[in-house]
């Protein structure tokens, strides 16, 4: 990628007008920005605020493999990134672009960073947000492990099941909520003791609106249903609040194929040997042809 020509030239004057300006995108599509000048800047249709009181440390960057990194430092404030919703965790993840900006014509600019928010520590009302470059993604294994579990996640492009289709998934009101993990709802006609141990809950509104957690436990005590989560979400809830409530896999061949009809996309390897074929003798007696041991 060249560098803008504008603002080399404006650079090479000596005497520059240059701020830096970041457009932060949440993983539920909430777009923010902000920059480091006095005043609000516009451009790529987003307005920059000023008002933040965000700034950056220097960055490093390589020609390598090597992770880029920053930090940006920043003000809690109601206006712009709230304690509760880095709390809320809305902030994990989020995709950063800065940019190196003249404020007296934004038209030259230059993407100094590419990346996403890491870890994000807060103190004294500030917070400190490590920035992971592209090549972060590098660091993760990737690759086939060949097991007998299913290696694809419900409903993705591996796995093909439609989460959307009837019987899948409730969408339904919180009766009652205990530490913001354990749930109680009414009966929830169609769906079998445990079908949602495994699945997700998503919630649809209130002060958690676009949260989730994982279901550890689906029961039914008398005539109700209760769901309880690995974690608790991280964000107020109360009864009367949506929720949407989606099936649960664990992964093996025979629930893909009586649960969800969906043999044909199982990314597991059912018949592989497990560990005890390594304490196997040979036989002694009987068939010993080289057949099935079963």
């Amino acid at each position: 990628m060249s560098f803008d020509a504008g603002l080399k030239a404006h650079l090479g004057t000596g005497a520059t007008t240059v701020c830096h300006a970041w457009r932060l995108e949440r993983a539920d599509g909430v777009v923010m920005g902000f920059t480091d000048h006095d005043v609000d800047l516009g451009f790529d249709g987003l307005v920059f605020r000023a008002g933040s009181g965000l700034t950056a440390l220097a960055l490093q960057q390589g020609t390598g493999l090597a992770v880029d990194n920053s930090e940006a430092i920043g003000a809690l404030s109601d206006a712009a990134i709230r304690e509760a919703d880095i709390e809320a965790g809305r902030f994990d993840g989020a995709v950063l672009v800065a940019w190196l900006v003249n404020w007296a014509n934004v038209d030259e600019r230059q993407v100094v960073f590419r990346g996403t928010l890491g870890e994000i520590r807060r103190s004294d009302g500030m917070f400190r947000a490590e920035l992971r470059g592209l090549t972060e993604a590098l660091n993760q294994p990737v690759g086939r492990v060949y097991q007998r579990p299913c290696s694809a996640v419900l409903g993705d492009g591996a796995c093909g099941v439609d989460l959307g289709a009837p019987g899948y998934r409730a969408e339904v009101a919180v009766v009652a909520v205990e530490d913001r993990a354990v749930f109680r709802f009414g009966a929830l006609d169609g769906f079998d003791f445990g079908w949602f141990q495994r699945g997700r809950l998503e919630v649809l509104s209130g002060a958690a609106a676009g949260l989730s957690g994982v279901v550890k436990r689906d029961v039914i005590e008398g005539g109700a249903r209760r769901i309880e989560l690995w974690q608790p979400v991280r964000a107020e809830i109360v009864a009367g609040d949506m929720v949407r409530l989606e099936a649960g896999c664990d992964r093996r061949f025979e629930t893909c194929r009586l649960k969800f009809d969906n043999v044909l996309n199982f990314q597991g390897f059912p018949d592989i040997p497990g560990e005890d074929w390594i304490m196997a003798s040979p036989r002694s007696v009987g068939e010993t042809g080289g057949g099935s041991r079963r």
